[in-house]
């Protein structure tokens, strides 16, 4: 078995892994089959996209501009979870499992360079506040409606939509918060 010439090799005379260490190690690819689901979740909003895609393209002559726009905000809903998801995976993946090697790889993510687990939590963070956004943009178009019988909202279901989002955006301050403070305390002289 010959090893690439970037792959890191072990000092001479380097022991290994305990028969414990090296299960409790080894347990991390436990979580090979959950990034692969989220693959397979990935496929599917492929799917709904092409589908909402397609709802647009037909009735981009009869729909009226809020129902166009409205579209057009599923269909970035939809990306922005693909987004999520990409980050997930691929960060997750490269933070818990193992290494992906793309240092050199032309196409690898900006972020990837420098992504841990704090840096992934900040971005899964502002990832869902975006989400939440378009969420309650799309509530806000049929703001116009509340009140009356055929409105999809309620005036509370609004309320409740806007008072998750400023949790969203409250926890995701808080988290980034609490990172620079240990971030801080780690990079102070001594540590």
């Amino acid at each position: 078995m010959s090893m690439a010439a970037d792959e890191p090799v072990p000092p001479k005379g380097f022991p290994g892994l305990r028969p414990l260490p090296q299960i409790i190690f080894g347990s991390r690819w436990l979580q090979l089959p959950l990034y692969l689901g989220l693959i397979v979740a990935q496929c599917v909003y492929v799917v709904l996209f092409l589908k909402e895609l397609w709802h647009l393209v037909l009735g981009a002559m009869r729909f009226t501009e809020q129902e166009i726009m409205l579209v057009v905000l599923g269909l970035i809903d939809v990306v922005m979870i693909s987004n999520l998801l990409i980050m997930v995976i691929v960060g997750g993946y490269e933070t818990f499992v193992s290494r992906l090697e793309l240092e050199k790889h032309p196409d690898q993510p900006e972020w990837l360079s420098h992504v841990n687990a704090s840096v992934l939590k900040i971005k899964l963070a502002m990832a869902i506040i975006g989400i939440s956004s378009i969420h309650l943009l799309r509530t806000f178009i049929y703001a116009g409606s509340l009140g009356r019988g055929d409105a999809p909202y309620t005036e509370t279901g609004v309320m409740w939509q806007a008072i998750i989002h400023g949790l969203f955006v409250f926890s995701a301050i808080g988290i980034a918060y609490v990172e620079k403070m240990g971030q801080s305390a780690y990079n102070k002289p001594g540590h």
